[in-house]
């Protein structure tokens, strides 16, 4: 594996690492910016791409996380309900402020702060995830199992 020289991804490794998880990222050769660039990265199917999008919890401003299946899209309106919140767009500064992230390379780890987790119950179907490691060229295997133990997301229907 090359060497992490992008902060971001070492401290996805660093909270890899500190949490007592064997997983490692590992740099791909192609930017990942979309589920479907990284699943062709990686040779897998795309639902099998854990994407980490970030959404804006408005009457406190804060992030909210939701971890889909590279092939679903998030129902906003559903999330919104569940959560009893208003919820919307963040745009990329508000991710990178929030998470220390680029949009493209969000995991779901190593964050600047704690966010507010969501994960998909489609990704249990899968026995091998991969998921943004903080940079659009990096990435880690996990499974859907990790991801709720390491985020402390609540599992839920996201479509």
């Amino acid at each position: 594996m090359e060497s992490l020289h992008n902060e971001g991804s070492r401290r996805v490794q660093a909270a890899l690492t500190e949490g007592g998880y064997p997983n490692k990222v590992v740099k791909l050769s192609d930017n990942a910016h979309t589920a479907q660039a990284a699943a062709d990265s990686l040779g897998c199917d795309v639902a099998q791409i854990a994407k980490s999008i970030v959404f804006r919890l408005k009457e406190i401003d804060s992030p909210l996380l939701v971890i889909a299946s590279g092939i679903n899209r998030v129902n906003e309106k559903k999330i919104a309900a569940v959560l009893d919140r208003r919820v919307g767009k963040a745009d990329a500064d508000f991710v990178r402020e929030k998470t220390g992230f680029v949009i493209g390379g969000v995991s779901p780890i190593g964050h600047i702060q704690p966010v507010q987790t969501i994960v998909d119950e489609d990704l249990f179907q899968y026995k091998t995830l991969w998921a943004a490691a903080g940079h659009p060229k990096t990435v880690f295997e996990v499974t859907a199992e990790q991801l709720v133990a390491m985020t402390g997301g609540q599992v839920m229907s996201i479509t």
